[in-house]
């Protein structure tokens, strides 16, 4: 949307960042069987502009596990809204941590 941008119609990319993060939050959670937390965001880098109007997917999978910990590869694309090719235009490694209702790091239970 328009106030999602920059004065140069560009997509800010912190709106982006978010739409990553919920959807690695959403891979992370339902890897872990419950709530998980964002700890690091490894290596983003923006390779195309978003413009007003664009549709945006983002895809996540996990990549690695520890024994509460999951790494997440999440990558966000874009297509004009009448067009048919999609380009990549940033992706990131998003790691996250399986905590339980006390606050601290669980196991993961896949």
């Amino acid at each position: 949307m328009p106030a999602d941008t920059n004065p140069y119609g560009d997509i800010f990319g912190g709106w982006l960042l978010s739409q990553m993060d919920s959807a690695a939050g959403t891979v992370a959670a339902q890897y872990s069987g419950g709530r998980a937390v964002t700890i690091a965001i490894d290596g983003m880098t923006f390779h195309r502009p978003v413009k007003v109007g664009d549709v945006v997917s983002v895809y996540a999978e996990v990549v690695s596990t520890g024994r509460s910990s999951m790494k997440i590869e999440v990558a966000a694309w874009r297509r004009v809204r009448a067009g048919t090719e999609s380009d990549r235009v940033t992706h990131a490694h998003f790691t996250f941590v399986a905590i339980g209702e006390d606050g601290r790091p669980r196991p993961i239970v896949p």
